[in-house]
This record gives C-alpha cells, structure tokens and sequence, in this order.
C-alpha cells in the first residue's frame, strides 16, 4: 500500500452572505464574507483509479459544514466564528489539522479584514 506524504482538501473563494459582527449595521442583517479552507488529512493512499466516494472525505461535506456553521446564527466575533469552525471540521473523520480564514469583504470602503486560524497537525 503506498501513501503520499499528505493530502489537503483546499475551499478557496467561497462567498455567502453571514451574520456576523458587533457593530450596529452589522446585526441588521447580513454581510458578505469569503471562506479559504484547507483541510489536512495526512498521508493518504495513492488513488491511481476511479475510487468509492465512500473511501474518501467528500469536500461537497467541508463545504456544507463551513455555511453551515457560519450562517446558523448571529456571531459577534470572528474570533468565535473561527473557533466554531475548526471545532467541527477536525471531527471530520480522517482530518489532522485546520487551517481556515474568514474575510468580511465590505466592512471597509478601502480594504477587506481578515482572521486566520490554524489547529491541528501542519
């Protein structure tokens, strides 16, 4: 059986709308963000054909669980949001580690804010 060194689902742009936030028009509905992701499932098995969906992490599931989470309910912080996040994709069967940024595209006129958090094995 061979392994490569590590497989790494990567989510990268994905934008929704999310309520998020402590200012006061940030809680009158919601802003739009982007999620980056990257999903450690270390060294994996060589896959050289068609394989079962089953054997594998699908990222439709990463994808899911990240809206999800971020539009189930009102989040103040995006430290917490961020927190909520990486708690529920490392229970993902098979993932080491996390890496995930939250970005609020329109809180600025002139810029984007961002918060990056990573847990787990890199």
């Amino acid at each position: 059986m061979r392994r490569n060194n590590r497989q790494v689902i990567n989510l990268q742009g994905l934008r929704f709308g999310a309520n998020l936030g402590v200012l006061d028009f940030e809680r009158e509905g919601p802003q739009p963000i982007q999620v980056d992701a990257e999903v450690n499932l270390g060294a994996q098995m060589i896959v050289s054909r068609d394989a079962d969906i089953g054997h594998v992490l699908d990222y439709r599931r990463v994808r899911s669980i990240i809206i999800d989470e971020c539009t189930a309910e009102h989040t103040d912080l995006l430290e917490a949001l961020l927190g909520k996040l990486c708690t529920r994709l490392m229970k993902l069967p098979g993932v080491v580690g996390v890496r995930i940024k939250v970005t609020k595209l329109e809180i600025f006129p002139d810029c984007q804010v961002a918060i990056s958090a990573e847990c787990g094995q890199w």
